[in-house]
């Protein structure tokens, strides 16, 4: 008789496990960094492009992206520093170019020009944030990471600073959403143990009693 009440409490905890696990990998997802915000409404981007290594790096100007072709394509990219990007235009989504906005100073002309190329040699660590004027509205943006990845989800990179990354104190847009996550999961753990708890017992005795 006493065997149904250990199943029980053995399922239970299996799903309690599987409760927090789920919950903490939702929390780790969604631990991507924003920038500052400045990417929230960039539509093709998903992750920082691992870059690193190489002496030159193309990004596409004019990626299918933000209802059409208004995007960099990767729209985030980290590289070593001494490292030249060249953004080529692919002659789609009409004129663009490519304006720094903070963390370097650049600045392509606007075409539309199939192959055109416009490229910058970032010397020193950074995190360059950039855009197209026509489309900035659109979510034509995009972020050259130079040296390690910032400690947040910003880095402010002056006018081309070194070593601005190491500064930074927190990762608050992916902390706060991982601590929202496992606050959940553990809300929940223990809503579940103490109904188990309280309840498990009567529950138990009315399914053995049947």
């Amino acid at each position: 008789m006493g065997s149904h009440r250990s199943v029980s409490r053995r399922g239970f905890l299996t799903a309690v496990a599987g409760t927090a696990v789920t919950a903490a990998a939702a929390g780790t997802a969604t631990a991507q960094a924003s920038f500052d915000g400045w990417m929230s409404d960039v539509g093709n981007y998903s992750e920082v492009a691992d870059s690193t290594g190489q002496d030159e790096v193309t990004i596409t100007v004019g990626a299918e992206a933000n209802g059409g072709n208004f995007g960099f394509g990767p729209a985030a990219v980290q590289v070593d520093p001494g490292t030249t990007v060249v953004w080529e235009w692919n002659g789609e989504g009409g004129q663009h170019n490519v304006v720094a906005e903070e963390g370097g100073d650049f600045e392509s002309e606007l075409t539309a020009e199939a192959g055109f190329t416009f490229e910058h040699t970032f010397e020193e660590a950074t995190v360059a944030k950039y855009f197209c004027q026509p489309h900035r509205g659109l979510g034509m943006k995009g972020v050259v990471v130079v040296g390690d990845m910032p400690d947040s989800g910003g880095g402010d990179g002056g006018g081309g600073g070194g070593g601005g990354s190491s500064s930074a104190p927190a990762i608050p847009d992916s902390a706060k959403s991982l601590a929202v996550a496992l606050t959940s999961a553990l809300v929940s753990v223990l809503a579940l143990a103490y109904f188990f708890i309280r309840y498990g017992g009567d529950y138990g005795e009315e399914f053995e009693s049947a």
